[in-house]
């Protein structure tokens, strides 16, 4: 396959597998699973859960054993645009070319979507029976997440940019905030595919954790 093709994969693998995960927007309370989907199922690059999947592909492990890591990534990423776009940080009245999670309903909802799908993405990386990795590996995933969401990864990185406004930046201050802000996932999405192989090697871990720390720049650039 050529990479638009490989592309196509992916994301129809991504989006059946959130469809999946996502409770169904008539099971109660409905108006908060209505939010959870409409935020994450709107139109998205998915960039997350292609790096993922690459990466474990990569590793040899089947895109099957991938919906899991792959869905918690973005399923995080997706809280986290609920969250900035709220009008305590960055007010935003349109996302993908439509209304906000609280624009489109309110904002207490979206507060309570965005908490809720921070905990489905880890109930996923627990429950999913074709992640074929010991309950070792598993806590391992868990921890790498865990860490790329919070106050030393995506959170921390928010942090910086409400914290930096009006401020002028050296380029070293930029770059710890793009690390942390964007790049912290984009490098946890490279290391949860990798992970998703039981005995990965660790100088290759290493090699992919390295190349995703400076895609994750790139990519905010």
């Amino acid at each position: 396959m050529d990479l638009t093709e490989r592309l196509q994969v992916y994301q129809s693998c991504i989006e059946t597998a959130l469809d999946y995960w996502l409770p169904k927007s008539t099971v109660h309370p409905q108006s908060l699973h209505e939010a959870m989907r409409y935020s994450v199922l709107g139109n998205g690059k998915r960039i997350r859960p292609v790096l993922v999947y690459a990466t474990g592909e990569a590793f040899g492990v089947s895109l099957d054993e991938l919906n899991a890591p792959a869905c918690a990534v973005e399923i995080i990423h997706a809280y986290s645009l609920i969250h900035d776009d709220l009008p305590s940080m960055d007010n935003d009245d349109l996302r993908r070319g439509r209304p906000t999670c609280h624009k489109a309903y309110n904002e207490a909802t979206a507060i309570l979507a965005g908490d809720a799908l921070q905990a489905l993405a880890f109930y996923v990386l627990t429950h999913d029976t074709k992640l074929r990795v010991d309950a070792k590996q598993r806590l391992r995933m868990l921890e790498t997440l865990a860490f790329a969401s919070g106050s030393r990864g995506m959170a921390g990185g928010q942090a910086i940019d409400l914290n930096s406004v009006g401020k002028q930046l050296n380029i070293a201050e930029l770059e710890n905030m793009h690390i942390h802000k964007t790049g912290a996932l984009i490098r946890a999405s490279c290391e949860l595919g990798a992970l998703s192989l039981q005995d990965v090697d660790p100088a290759r871990f290493e090699r992919i954790s390295h190349f995703a720390k400076c895609i994750g720049l790139a990519f905010q650039i």
